[in-house]
């Protein structure tokens, strides 16, 4: 049973990283990293690592994914392709 929540976790994370390279829209994309963080921190859980776990749902998922829609607020939502 794990291992197969464990793959299903594995085929997330691939699905949200590649989703974070191809947003345009860098609040989607900081999103969708918060989403990838939290899914990381199930992952180290599950490795029986919760105090990383802990610390990855913690900063990674939560205050960095604060800190980048606060960024793009004061600036621009898109990215502009010269």
């Amino acid at each position: 049973m794990i291992e197969i929540l464990q793959i299903l976790i594995f085929i997330g994370l691939l699905l949200t990283g590649f989703l974070i390279i191809l947003q345009d829209d860098l609040l989607n994309a900081a999103v969708t990293f918060g989403a990838f963080s939290f899914l990381l921190s199930l992952e180290f859980y599950l490795m029986q690592a919760p105090d990383v776990a802990i610390a990855e749902a913690g900063i990674g998922a939560a205050l960095t994914t604060a800190i980048f829609v606060i960024a793009i607020r004061g600036t621009g939502r898109r990215e502009v392709h010269t």
